[in-house]
């Protein structure tokens, strides 16, 4: 697969609560260092907008990132998979698209993102605010390596029986996304005309009414 390698994309971290987020990781000042536009939803979308977290390679460089949009989900719940009956929330994957590039220190290079990079980063991000909470630690820990392999697998098989497609807006253009649901909730991903491949995972918020544009200021996530 012609993707970030799992190590170099730095997915959400499995603590992935609001309490377990340092505010550092969710001011502004990493977002307004990437080169590229963040998506967020579109103006048809009221409710809450905030900040997550960026990812960067070795240089520093921002290579991706994510924003959220409704309630901030939490693992926190009297029930198996979160607050999956009460919390609805959506939040938007932003990926560079990177070709093939030689790595920060020139000993290698690094593999291209694409929009494989994108489903595998927002299945993880799906699974880091839905693992069964009341599991003992160990087994906490094999089902969450379980399941990140297995976003993995399918975010490589973007063709596979697992995906269907799904048409949304983006910045009112009718685009063409891979779209997967489960018991956690649902992942879905494509590719934008500004250069940035676009994952998107959710709850309790239907993906069929979504519609995703260009951030014009990313300090209205911060407030």
């Amino acid at each position: 697969m012609e993707t970030t390698s799992r190590v170099g994309a730095q997915a959400p971290a499995a603590d992935g609560t609001a309490e377990a987020m340092p505010s550092a990781r969710r001011t502004v000042d990493s977002y307004l260092l990437a080169p590229f536009p963040w998506y967020g939803l579109d103006e048809a979308f009221t409710g809450q907008r905030w900040l997550m977290q960026v990812g960067a390679a070795a240089d520093g460089a921002v290579e991706h990132g994510s924003i959220g949009h409704g309630d901030e989900p939490s693992v926190r719940s009297d029930g198996p998979f979160g607050n999956s009956d009460k919390e609805r929330f959506a939040v938007v994957v932003t990926v560079a698209a990177n070709p093939v590039r030689r790595s920060p220190d020139g000993t290698g290079l690094l593999e291209a993102t694409s929009v494989s990079s994108a489903a595998w980063l927002a299945g993880v991000g799906l699974l880091s605010f839905t693992w069964p909470n009341q599991m003992d630690h160990t087994l906490r820990d094999d089902w969450l390596d379980q399941q990140t392999e297995t976003a993995w697998v399918l975010a490589d098989d973007l063709q596979g029986d697992d995906w269907s497609t799904l048409s949304l807006p983006v910045d009112g253009v009718p685009t063409s996304f891979h779209y997967r649901e489960s018991e956690f909730g649902w992942v879905l991903a494509g590719s934008t005309k500004e250069g940035v491949h676009l994952g998107a995972y959710g709850r309790g918020m239907s993906a069929y009414g979504l519609g995703f544009s260009v951030v014009k200021d990313i300090h209205e996530y911060a407030s």
